[in-house]
């Protein structure tokens, strides 16, 4: 099975695509630019959304939903805002169909048309915040803290399972504050939300950093992002958090009477993440044989195969070994199935990143004893089966660690550092990765490296070098340097 997937090296586009379908994670659909989730891919999504969404309640967030459907008019509410995503909306005109009087099939129902056309939901700041309007009316009302999780639609044109899909599954959130710096500290805190379980959840490293003024979200103040460097050395935008300020409440004339009973503007944060997240966890971690998962995110992290096939005997040891790790919150299978070799399940179990796997024949039972392989090293030993079940715990936190710092290393290795043009375009085109470079804040200086070389500043990061220096292309001064990058 590992031979049918297209080798990094050779096409790592095909290679990503290849891990994909092979791994069961998504499938094409018959809408174009969609994707059918398969039971795999949205289980790994699943443990996502549920470790997230425990962290949003813990920093007192509450779950609620908005309509698929926002007014046209609402979108235009918002200069910035539906600048931003004009060329992405899909547009419902009419609510009916009717038989076609020329010939087979249904067309649309003229009579039918709307009264005012549907924008269906490419994010949701204007449909909640036409609705914060009547929630809020006191500072007792203050801060809204909601969340929701939902799909939403950007009409993409190219589009490719999971990093870019005209429909993907998300959670948004959108709250309201009394003050300025309240609002702010809501947006980083959430920055340093997503960057925590990047890292602690994905193993999946990232740099924090704020965007530049042209690459924020349409209608912020200011965009927070974190950014992933895939295995081709691509960035990958792994999640965002935006201050809004007042701009959306002033569009939808949202106050509040405050504690000296004088009417105030509120402010605003939105911020999000998406399936993309699935897509850069494979393009993290995982290899020619298939996919690699952390063991905190994987749907399965232990598989139990008996060898040669499943006897009475070994089905009897599995299980009981799987009720002892069942029983320490580790999430087991018993590969039952007689009519596939040993060799062939080892390859299916690889291509499906199960973090564990324990082997177990009518000798390991003589000798007390299970041959322990772990996915990410490839290794394997025997361990005994008085001692498996804290074997293969602490074999699983060594194994989300490892994964963390493997990546680490891989992007230490492929960030560099540029003073000139000249070295910038050099060092893109001979090692891509992250360069970083001084900039001169301009956004012409900014829209001239990304038409020169496909390169676009990633972040301006928040640690990192301060030092101030000139802009590798103008030469004017720079108060620090940024990531630069070409980017998914």
């Amino acid at each position: 099975m590992a031979k049918e997937i297209t080798k990094r090296e050779d096409n790592y586009s095909q290679w990503y695509t290849d891990i994909v379908k092979k791994a069961a994670l998504a499938d094409h659909s018959a809408v174009r630019g969609c994707m059918v989730i398969k039971p795999t891919g949205f289980a790994i999504w699943e443990k996502m959304k549920d470790q997230l969404d425990k962290m949003f309640k813990d920093t007192g967030h509450v779950n609620a939903y908005f309509p698929l459907f926002i007014p046209k008019s609402f979108l235009s509410k918002e200069a910035e805002h539906v600048e931003g995503f004009a060329k992405e909306c899909a547009v419902v005109t009419h609510h009916r169909l009717m038989n076609n009087p020329d010939g087979p099939g249904v067309v649309v129902d003229p009579s039918a048309k709307l009264e005012e056309e549907l924008i269906v939901r490419p994010t949701s700041e204007t449909i909640i915040w036409n609705t914060y309007r009547d929630w809020i009316k006191s500072y007792r009302d203050l801060p809204l803290l909601i969340n929701q999780w939902a799909n939403v639609v950007r009409w993409e044109m190219r589009t490719r399972p999971f990093l870019r899909t005209a429909e993907f599954l998300w959670q948004e959130g959108h709250t309201a504050h009394a003050t300025e710096q309240e609002a702010i500290e809501e947006s980083r805190m959430i920055h340093d939300l997503y960057a925590q379980f990047a890292e602690e959840y994905m193993a999946m490293p990232v740099i924090k950093g704020a965007k530049t003024a042209n690459e924020r979200f349409a209608g912020a103040v200011e965009t927070f992002t974190i950014e992933a460097m895939m295995q081709d050395k691509k960035a990958l935008q792994a999640g965002t958090s935006h201050f809004l300020g007042q701009n959306f409440a002033k569009a939808f004339e949202v106050k509040y009477l405050n504690s000296e009973n004088k009417e105030e503007y509120v402010w605003a944060t939105s911020w999000g993440v998406s399936t993309r997240l699935v897509g850069g966890l494979v393009m993290t971690h995982s290899d020619d044989e298939g996919l690699v998962l952390p063991p905190k995110l994987a749907p399965i992290q232990v598989v139990i195969v008996p060898i040669p096939k499943p006897l009475p005997e070994l089905l009897e040891k599995g299980a009981q070994i799987a009720k002892l790790l069942r029983d320490k919150g580790i999430s087991v299978k018993i590969d039952q199935d007689p009519t596939k070799r040993p060799g062939f399940k080892f390859a299916e179990y690889e291509m499906k990143g199960i973090p564990v796997r324990i082997g177990i024949g009518p000798r390991d039972l003589e000798k007390n004893q299970v041959e322990v392989a772990r996915r990410d090293t490839k290794t394997k030993e025997g361990v005994s089966i008085d001692g498996i079940v804290d074997h293969v715990s602490k074999l699983l936190v060594d194994i989300q660690e490892n994964l963390l710092v493997k990546a680490k290393a891989f992007r230490a290795e492929n960030t560099h550092t540029a003073d000139t043009y000249d070295d910038f375009k050099s060092l893109l085109d001979e090692k891509g990765g992250f360069i970083e470079a001084h900039w001169d804040g301009t956004t012409e200086t900014e829209l001239k490296v990304k038409g020169d070389t496909g390169a676009t500043i990633r972040c301006i990061p928040i640690e990192g070098d301060k030092a101030p220096g000139k802009c590798m292309v103008t030469g004017k001064d720079s108060t620090q340097k940024v990531i630069f990058a070409k980017a998914y």
